[in-house]
């Protein structure tokens, strides 16, 4: 017979922050499997394996809600940039740009190349592209949103996408693709319509594509139009987007760039506040007050340093400023950003203050917005979560560690519906981070960004370690978190008692 006191993993005296926001508590953890199976202080339980936690927190694995991670779990599937920091969940497809669905041997323009060239948009369906996943399991699990560009792309052709509107039949060929890929298990759809390609796009053209996300129950997540001047305007369109098409929305990144707009947080985020009162509204932010994408003219007036962070036609110059870039090549920068396109940037361009106003707000998520593919990336890939443990938790006292917690697991669990996760209660899945909460903290810089955190003792996936004393296991136990299995999980659950901790 089974002894019940015995379990394959028990944790040992750790700090327990459970995810919900609650207080802190000392006790063990016990897991069997893939799961929590009880949580109890001094117990009499016996590990097949144990860990001492003592002095360190026990937190659910962080969820990255802002990712575009859609190439790095099939080409890197080990996930060292997140998994080194905590993460166990990673949310894929943001900003309108997915690796499928895709015709094959497209060559993908920008901000598609985000994610690489053309062998890598090799999935004509989403269904192929999940099944990858699958196959090679990645050391985190997955939750993939499908992008609008990506969808453009197939519909237009890149050139096209850039010069106008889709046409009604364009629109029936996008919803279809999208239907498809809902019916696959993708969790929502994600545009990002400040981009040349998604750009001309037309509000209509928007709702008619999220209209099929409200009969499936996926959400809706936005790279808006302008972040800058037309910021308030951008908000707007987004949050009548997500009313008229009765889905939950997202709102990516938020910020405010250029000096003139330094300080309208206070508008958006009473904006948002408002839209909350009758519709699920969420935000995310990463943890910096620089950006990081596609270069381009339009995001280099705004600001006040940007360094190149990858270039196609001169990659010897990544991680060089422009201006220096410009001088070198006896060019204006305008010319110089020309030359060395397809590249990305990082952009200084945001206030501090309105950094940490958007992270104060109440239930505000954190995304790293990571670009895994850059030359020269910026530190949010290897830092985001740390950063906030560490220089905005333990240094600045923005807010708790609680809080902070729960808005890297709890939160981002009940906005994408991850059901089982992003708490540690009985009956949850083991997905597990132990860290010292007075040596945490980010060492990635914008010299040296890829640099591991400090303070992460042992990251756990589905109840096997992927991260441990400051190295990578090897072990690949993610998930393909679909949409129809966690919306039948929830539904159990709501039919369910709950369990009992012991």
């Amino acid at each position: 017979m089974t002894d019940p006191t015995v379990f394959d993993i028990v944790i040992r005296g750790g700090t327990i922050v459970d995810g919900s926001g609650a207080a802190r508590f000392i006790a063990d953890v016990a897991i069997d499997d893939d799961r929590i199976k009880a949580i109890g202080a001094a117990s009499p339980w016996r590990g097949r394996s144990e860990i001492d936690a003592t002095g360190k927190v026990v937190a659910p694995g962080f969820i990255d809600v802002h990712t575009h991670d859609d190439r790095l779990l099939l080409s890197s599937p080990e996930m060292n940039p997140k998994v080194s920091q905590g993460v166990t969940t990673v949310v894929t497809g943001n900003c309108g740009v997915s690796l499928a669905p895709l015709p094959g041997g497209l060559e993908p323009p920008p901000p598609l190349n985000l994610l690489g060239d053309r062998q890598w948009y090799r999935f004509d369906g989403f269904a192929d592209y999940l099944r990858a996943l699958d196959e090679a399991p990645a050391a985190t699990n997955a939750a993939c949103l499908v992008g609008h560009s990506t969808l453009r792309v197939g519909a237009l052709g890149g050139e096209v996408a850039r010069q106008r509107q889709a046409s009604a039949g364009e629109i029936s060929a996008m919803r279809h693709c999208l239907s498809e890929a809902l019916a696959a298990g993708a969790i929502g759809f994600s545009t990002g319509l400040f981009y040349d390609i998604a750009f001309p796009a037309s509000a209509s053209e928007v709702i008619a594509l999220c209209e099929p996300l409200a009969e499936a129950g996926g959400i809706y997540t936005t790279h808006m139009r302008d972040e800058g001047d037309g910021v308030l305007d951008s908000l707007k369109e987004a949050l009548d987007t997500a009313r008229t098409a009765d889905v939950p929305i997202v709102i990516s990144h938020h910020k405010v760039q250029g000096r003139n707009n330094f300080g309208r947080t206070l508008q958006t985020l009473a904006m948002i506040d408002i839209a909350r009162r009758t519709r699920p509204v969420a935000v995310d932010v990463y943890p910096y007050a620089a950006s990081s994408t596609v270069l381009s003219a339009r995001s280099h007036r705004n600001s006040t340093r940007t360094v190149i962070t990858w270039s196609k036609a001169r990659p010897d110059l990544a991680g060089r400023s422009l201006d220096e870039i410009a001088k070198t090549l006896g060019c204006s920068e305008d010319e110089a950003i020309d030359r060395l396109q397809p590249a990305g940037a990082i952009y200084h361009s945001m206030d501090e203050a309105d950094v940490r106003r958007i992270l104060a707000h109440p239930d505000v998520m954190v995304g790293s917005d990571g670009l895994p593919h850059d030359a020269q990336p910026h530190p949010r890939l290897w830092g985001t979560f740390p950063r906030v443990l560490g220089h905005y938790v333990r240094g600045a006292g923005l807010f708790g560690l609680e809080e902070a917690v729960h808005r890297m697991t709890g939160v981002p669990a009940r906005v994408f519906g991850l059901t089982g996760r992003g708490s540690i209660a009985a009956g949850a899945y083991a997905d597990l981070v132990i860290f010292d909460p007075d040596l945490v903290a980010d060492q990635a810089t914008f010299d040296d960004p890829c640099r591991p955190a400090a303070g992460i003792h042992t990251v756990m996936t589905n109840g096997r370690a992927v991260w441990r004393g400051g190295a990578p296991t090897g072990a690949r136990p993610g998930r393909v978190l679909r949409r129809q299995a966690l919306q039948q999980a929830r539904g159990e659950a709501g039919r369910s008692p709950g369990r009992e901790q012991r």
